[in-house]
């Protein structure tokens, strides 16, 4: 089963990877979760991104796009590409 990137939006700024991780665990192996900084600050930009297996990341994803954690409306849905840099 191929691996795969969830994006995870509107998290709360103190969200850090380990509850990242906690939340989506439920749902399978949990490969990396990683909440996006500032370069110069240090803090948190309010969006993170999980890695997991395809099946266990549809389910993760269906259970947690638009619903509360921490007061806030989760967007979770898989990771799009970045586009390069011009």
């Amino acid at each position: 089963m191929a691996i795969v990137s969830i994006f995870v939006g509107n998290l709360p700024w103190a969200t850090t990877d380990e509850d990242l991780a906690e939340l989506f665990s439920q749902y399978g192996e949990v490969r990396r979760a990683k909440i996006v900084t500032d370069r110069e600050t240090g803090r948190s930009r309010g969006f993170g991104f999980v890695d997991m297996e395809e099946a266990d990341a549809t389910k993760a994803i269906d259970a947690w796009n638009g619903q509360e954690y921490g007061g806030r409306p989760l967007t979770v849905n898989f990771a799009q590409s970045r586009p390069a840099r011009g």
